[in-house]
C-alpha cells in the first residue's frame, strides 16, 4: 500500500484534496492560513487501489506561530510518503513561496506532482506558469467540483508501482502493537531470543517499525515491533506522529496483531482504541497481558483478569489470551502457542457442503424474529477468502438481520469450525427467495 504526503503553502486546497480522495470531511478546511497544523493520516480507495494520504499544514518559511513545526510535520510526511502532491492555487498563480517550496522538493528522490487546484472554470490560464517549478507537467483539478482528480491519480498509480513485501503466504506475519512503555521491544526480545530491538525504560524510545524474520519449529514468522501508540491528543512530537503512521502500517502489513497489555498498570481506554486498529483491520489478535511477574496472585488472579478483559474488550471476545513476563522470559512458548492456533484459523477454508449445513442447523435451532418489517433467510451460503474468513450469504433481505443474530450465526460457525482468534466477515448479497 503506497503512501502520498499533500503538500504546499497556506490555502491553497490541500485539505480539500485531501477531503476529496478520503470521500469525507476529514480535514478542516478554512480561509485562514495554517489551520492544518498536525499532519493528519486516512486511508483511502480509488478503483482496486488502497493507500495511505497524508495531510500537512501549510509551508511558510516567515516566523509566524507554529510555522517551523508545520514545515517540520511536512517533512517528516514527505519522508515518509511514496510520491507527493504538491498543490498551488491556480487562481492566484505562481508565488515566490511556491518556488521556495519546489527547491525543497528538488532533493527529495521521489515523484513529485505539480497539482494546480481551483481551477474550476476550466479556463487554464495560469496553469502554465507553474512549468517553470521544473516539477514537470503540472496536473489541473477542481477539488469543489472534482474535476481532474481521477486523472491525477491514474497517473500517480501508473507511475508509482506498489510493491508488496515478499513473504510466502505460509509466513507468520505479526506485529506487535500496544501504547508506550507496556515491554513491546522487551517481549519482541523474548520473543526473537535475542537483543535485535533497543529497550528502554523511556516512553517512546521505539521509533520506527522494525522487520525481523525468524523460524521456530518449522514455522516462518516475521515480527514487526512499532513503536507505541499514544491517544491521538497527546501526540505532541513530530517523531511520535511519524510512529503512529508506520505502526498503522505494521498492522495493514500483518496476519496476527499480539496486543500487548501492561499487567502493573491495568486497563486503559487507550489500549481498546488500539485494539481497535486491529479489528477493524480484519487481523487476527492475541491479547498479551505482559509484567505478569509484578502482580501479586492468588488462586484466582488470572481468572480475574480474564473476565475483565472479556469485559472491556468485548468486541474481541474470540481473542485468547496469554499472560507472560517479557523481564523475566516467563511463558513466553504461550504465545507461539496462541500464535499457532490462531493463523491456522486465520487461513481456514472451510467446505461448502459443511458449511450450509452448520447454517442450516442455526436457523433451524433459533429462528430469527422478525425485523425491519420481514424475517431474515439465507439460501445458501460459500466462502468468500481467507485471512480472515469471509462468507457470502445469499439471503432474502440483508436489512432484516439484526446485529444479535448475526452474532449468534458468527459464534455458530466459530464453535463448528474452530474460528478463535479470528475475525469472522460476511458479505450478504440479496436474492429472490
Amino acid at each position: 500500500m503506497i503512501t502520498l504526503a499533500i503538500v504546499g503553502r497556506p490555502n491553497v486546497g490541500k485539505s480539500s484534496l485531501f477531503n476529496r480522495l478520503v470521500g469525507e470531511r476529514k480535514s478542516i478546511t478554512d480561509d485562514t492560513p495554517g489551520l492544518t497544523r498536525d499532519r493528519i493520516i486516512a486511508k483511502a480507495t480509488w478503483l482496486s487501489h488502497t493507500y495511505q494520504l497524508i495531510d500537512t499544514g501549510g509551508i511558510d518559511f516567515n516566523d509566524a506561530p507554529f510555522l517551523n513545526e508545520i514545515r517540520m510535520q511536512a517533512e517528516i510526511a514527505m519522508d515518509e510518503a511514496d510520491a507527493i502532491l504538491f498543490v498551488v492555487d491556480g487562481k492566484s498563480g505562481l508565488t515566490d513561496l511556491d518556488m521556495e517550496i519546489a527547491k525543497q522538493l528538488y532533493r527529495v528522490k521521489k515523484n513529485v506532482y505539480v497539482v494546480v487546484n481551483k481551477l474550476d472554470s476550466g479556463a487554464h490560464d495560469t496553469l502554465y506558469e507553474f512549468y517553470s517549478l521544473g516539477l514537470g507537467d503540472p496536473h489541473p483539478i477542481s477539488t469543489i467540483h472534482g474535476l481532474g482528480v481521477g486523472d491525477l491519480l491514474e497517473r500517480i498509480f501508473s507511475d508509482t508501482e506498489d510493491v508488496p513485501l515478499e513473504y510466502s503466504d505460509a509466513t507468520l506475519k505479526m506485529a506487535v502493537i500496544g501504547r508506550p512503555n507496556v515491554g513491546k521491544s522487551s517481549l519482541t526480545n523474548a520473543i526473537l531470543g535475542e537483543k535485535r530491538v533497543i529497550v528502554s525504560d523511556i516512553s517512546g524510545t521505539t521509533r520506527d517499525a522494525v522487520d525481523t524474520r525468524f523460524e521456530k519449529d518449522d514455522q516462518s514468522y516475521v515480527i514487526i515491533d512499532t513503536a507505541g501508540l499514544r491517544k491521538r491528543g497527546k501526540v505532541y512530537e513530530d517523531s511520535e506522529k511519524y510512529a503512529v503512521l508506520r505502526a498503522l502500517k505494521a498492522i495493514d502489513q500483518s496476519d496476527v496483531c499480539l496486543i500487548i497489555l501492561d499487567a502493573s498498570t491495568g486497563i486503559v481506554e487507550q489500549d481498546k482504541r488500539i485494539a481497535g486498529y486491529a479489528h477493524e483491520a480484519g487481523k487476527a489478535s492475541v491479547i498479551v497481558v505482559n509484567k505478569w511477574d509484578t502482580v501479586t496472585k492468588d488462586s484466582m488472579t488470572m481468572q480475574r483478569m480474564h473476565e475483565k478483559i472479556h469485559t472491556e474488550f468485548q468486541f474481541l471476545a474470540y481473542a485468547p489470551i496469554v499472560f507472560v513476563s517479557a523481564k523475566e522470559n516467563s511463558r513466553i512458548h504461550t504465545i507461539f502457542e496462541s500464535l499457532a492456533t490462531v493463523f491456522k484459523n486465520y487461513t481456514r477454508k472451510v467446505p461448502t457442503s459443511v458449511l450450509n449445513d452448520v447454517i442450516n442447523d442455526a436457523l433451524a435451532f433459533t429462528p430469527p424474529k422478525r425485523f425491519q418489517g420481514g424475517t431474515f433467510n439465507i439460501s445458501y451460503a460459500t466462502q468468500a477468502s481467507v485471512k480472515p474468513p469471509a462468507f457470502i450469504l445469499f439471503v432474502n433481505r440483508p436489512d432484516y438481520l439484526h446485529f444479535s443474530y448475526e452474532r449468534y450465526l458468527k459464534n455458530r460457525l466459530r464453535e463448528a469450525f474452530e474460528l478463535s482468534g479470528t475475525p469472522v466477515h460476511f458479505l450478504l448479497r440479496e436474492k429472490n427467495l
